[in-house]
């Protein structure tokens, strides 16, 4: 955790960073006091800091009192080039596949051993889920994430199951079955999950592979089971991840 991180000696910049680390998926709105343990400052560097931070725009304070992450920070997030040329380019295929489906729709991408999601839609109809575009939640309890470490360095592989965490009553924390969950994820062409994020939301993944056949995404849907339309979602969703994968090869994601 951001609080455990002793800040003796750290410079200013170091000390802002710690402050805006502090946020994570748990902790969205944080106090002063908090802010100030998360990230290992005393409370009044913290306060100072905070000030600069609101005045810049990288942070907002609510009626309650507690902050949020500001707005200027998502501003800047936009501007970072493979994600959001890549959600440029998965737009249209993300719609007619929420069109085939009005299932939940994810794209996301690996950041270290998190997936973050860049685009989601869904309808009042879809099934509730924790993510949001954004988010970063565990790769062994989604089902985009489980695309996302069965292609992932084995390096990290070994880390992220060395760590599994209990998200529900369902999520698996065995590392030797989500290995052979991986190892399926590569024979199959196929992730899926089983109320291992969310009570009472499955979910269904595959891999986009850009230039050369790299994985550089997933394309994941939530529904409330997969038990009867499990093999139609796959198809739609493949379909949907090829398109992605041939705009990616026949243009510049970057740009």
């Amino acid at each position: 955790m951001a609080g455990n991180v002793g800040r003796s000696g750290a410079t200013v910049t170091s000390r802002a960073l710690a402050l805006l680390g502090a946020f994570d998926d748990v902790h969205r709105r944080l106090t002063l006091s908090e802010l100030a343990e998360r990230a290992g400052l005393p409370l009044p560097t913290a306060h100072r800091l905070v000030r600069e931070l609101l005045g810049w725009g990288a942070l907002d304070r609510q009626a309650s009192g507690r902050y949020v992450i500001g707005r200027r920070m998502w501003d800047l997030g936009l501007l970072a080039p493979m994600p959001t040329g890549l959600r440029v380019i998965a737009a249209p295929f993300l719609q007619d596949l929420y069109g085939a489906t009005f299932a939940t729709v994810h794209l996301a991408v690996r950041d270290g051993d998190r997936a973050l999601y860049l685009d989601r839609l869904a309808g009042h109809a879809s099934v509730p889920v924790v993510s949001d575009i954004g988010s970063r939640l565990p790769l062994h309890a989604t089902g985009v994430g489980k695309v996302l470490l069965a292609h992932a360095p084995a390096a990290l592989q070994t880390e992220v199951l060395g760590n599994l965490v209990r998200v529900t009553p369902y999520t698996i924390i065995q590392p030797g079955r989500l290995r052979e969950q991986l190892r399926r994820v590569h024979r199959d062409g196929f992730a899926q999950t089983s109320e291992e994020m969310s009570l009472g939301a499955c979910s269904v993944a595959v891999p986009v592979r850009g230039r050369g056949g790299e994985v550089v995404a997933a394309l994941g849907l939530v529904v409330p089971s997969l038990r009867r339309e499990r093999a139609r979602l796959i198809a739609a969703l493949k379909v949907a991840a090829q398109g992605v994968g041939r705009s990616i090869a026949g243009g510049d994601s970057a740009q």
